[in-house]
């Protein structure tokens, strides 16, 4: 744009200096003409003033014009044109001219001579007058033509010098365009750099937490191994160690009844009670123990599976809407929870418009084992009330609330809940203390966590910490 600016800058002001030679051209020509032709006025006045007083006195105004003729003659001549037309018309002015100085100067010979009434015949029969008007028109056709270029010529320089002005201006206004559009480039830029730097340093800050969470979870991870592994060896070692023991009461049971059958007839009286009682009464206790044990380490194994199988399910993130899903999981149980409450219990939800990215298999088993657990441990003293609430923290996180009004958890148990195999309070409900360790399992591969609170006789409150987006979570434990 600015070497735009330039050359047409460049270019109209050549243009403007050439308007104004040719302003001065013209002015020159009408002026050279208007000279030219006052000279051939006073020639020809100081003739005919000296043919008529007689006095030499009055030839001065003719013998300046005569000394300056030429001169100025050829002044006109290099001014006025180079055309062809212009050529011929110069010539024949050039022509009558020089004819009427020649006119002029025998007149004023013939008086100098004192012929005087010859002199002043020759001016009434001469061709004098003629050669004046010739020339007076000649003059009179250049002064008008130089006339015309010159108004052209201004009206030329005019219209560059205007345009000349407003590429200035158009100039000025575009690098004005030019800079405010660079300056606000600029500052895009900037605030993008700087937007960059922030986005970096809260990623290195989201790094550094990331990195803590993960080392929280692999810590924790690792002590529920740990757990998991003592869990495991001591509830099914115990199971084991009765089937051992049974196992060796059935061979001491075999004893008595293998006498018998040996002794045969002549088995005594007491050989015989020993026998009836091996086979009627200890053989079947011991049978029953070994089965309630193989059964006690069937459902272990099975929990075992059922966590373990949960761990490896794929998991596929789509978009749920959370208060629809929290009614659904609410109208599944409302039968059982409204049974026995009165106005006012059941299960309320009270979750803000939003909606998450998470597998939706998983989030209904976590609902649905909150809201059995519920509704399992309510309080015989008050009609059941659940609340299920969900917002979005600041962070993006979803926050998700079970709240009920049933017997409430023990401090000491608050974590301990949530191990396998164990259970806390009075065990008067049916169960095999693997329903919360299966929520936090499922949870955290959701990428999120449980948390719990609760007062004996009070009420417990499950917060689930969930991200907005599974996918999200997936990829960065994929890289």
């Amino acid at each position: 744009m600015l070497l735009a600016i330039v050359v047409a800058s460049f270019w109209l002001t050549r243009l403007s200096e050439r308007q104004f030679d040719e302003v001065v051209a013209a002015r020159e020509t009408r002026s050279a003409a208007a000279d030219l032709l006052s000279l051939a006025q006073d020639a020809e006045t100081g003739q005919r003033g000296y043919l008529l007083s007689r006095d030499v006195a009055y030839l001065g105004p003719y013998m300046n014009a005569v000394s300056r003729f030429d001169t100025t003659l050829q002044r006109l001549k290099e001014t006025v044109g180079a055309t062809d037309a212009t050529r011929s018309e110069f010539n024949r002015l050039e022509g009558a001219l020089r004819s009427k100085l020649a006119e002029l100067a025998q007149v004023v010979a013939l008086a100098e001579r004192g012929a005087w009434e010859e002199a002043i015949a020759a001016v009434r029969q001469g061709p004098g007058r003629d050669l004046m008007d010739e020339a007076r028109a000649g003059l009179s056709a250049i002064l008008s033509q130089s006339e015309q270029r010159l108004q052209h010529a201004i009206a030329g320089q005019e219209a560059a010098s205007a345009r000349l002005r407003w590429t200035i201006v158009a100039g000025a206004v575009a690098l004005i365009l030019f800079a405010v559009a660079a300056f606000w480039t600029i500052a895009r830029y900037t605030r993008e750099i700087s937007a960059a730097r922030n986005e970096v340093a809260a990623l290195n800050v989201g790094l550094e937490q990331r990195v803590q969470q993960r080392t929280e979870a692999l810590t924790r991870a690792n002590e529920e191994i740990q757990r998991f592994a003592y869990i495991v060896t001591h509830d099914l070692r115990a199971p084991l160690v009765n089937i051992m023991g049974f196992t060796s009461e059935l061979e001491a049971t075999a004893a008595p009844i293998k006498a018998y059958f040996e002794a045969g007839s002549s088995a005594a009286p007491a050989a015989l009670e020993e026998a009836s009682t091996a086979v009627n009464v200890d053989l079947p206790e011991a049978i029953s123990f070994i089965r309630s044990s193989t059964r006690k380490m069937d459902g272990l194994i099975n929990a075992i599976l059922k966590i373990s199988r949960e761990g490896k399910r794929v998991l596929r993130a789509e978009a749920i809407d959370l208060p629809a899903t929290l009614e659904a999981a609410a109208a599944a149980v409302h039968h059982q929870a409204t049974e026995s409450s009165e106005s006012g219990g059941g299960v309320i939800v009270e979750c803000q418009p939003l909606k998450i990215r998470t597998d939706r298999l998983s989030m209904e088993q976590v609902l649905g084992n909150l809201l059995d657990n519920a509704i399992k441990y309510r309080s015989p003293k008050r009609p059941l009330k659940v609340v299920m609430r969900g917002r979005r923290e600041k962070s993006g996180w979803v926050v998700v609330e079970f709240e009920d009004n049933g017997r409430g958890i023990s401090p000491a148990d608050h974590e301990r809940i949530f191990e396998l195999f164990r259970r806390s309070g009075t065990q008067d409900m049916p169960g095999e203390g693997i329903g919360l360790a299966h929520v936090r399992t499922i949870v955290r591969n959701l990428g999120g966590d449980i948390t719990v609170s609760s007062e004996l006789d009070v009420g417990t409150t499950f917060t689930i910490l969930l991200p907005p987006d599974l996918g999200a979570v997936q990829r960065s434990s994929t890289t």
